[in-house]
């Protein structure tokens, strides 16, 4: 399948990096590709790992996603400060 990127999103958050791309296939299908880059001591990418969402599971990992998330902010950790961390040396673009 080629594939060629159509739009993406970069979160840098310290040593790791997450990239959302969407790309379209040869017949105009889409799909999103998520990529969590590492970053070693040196500066260098030392791990990668790449996960393919395929638009017939937007709905159920956005549900997921948002479930997990609430649970985490509202039952696990209500006192942390979510807004001020992600602030702090993050930077996001779009493509």
């Amino acid at each position: 399948m080629e594939a060629r990127e159509v739009y993406s999103v970069k979160v840098r958050a310290g040593k790791r990096t997450y990239i959302f791309d969407v790309r379209a296939t040869r017949n105009r299908d889409y799909y999103i590709t998520i990529t969590e880059t590492k970053r070693d001591f040196t500066g260098e990418v030392s791990q990668k790992q790449k996960i393919f969402l395929y638009k017939e599971d937007f709905v159920k990992f956005q549900r997921a996603l948002d479930q997990v998330i609430s649970h985490v902010r509202t039952d696990l950790l209500p006192d942390y400060d979510y807004e001020r961390s992600s602030l702090e040396g993050d930077e996001e673009s779009a493509g």
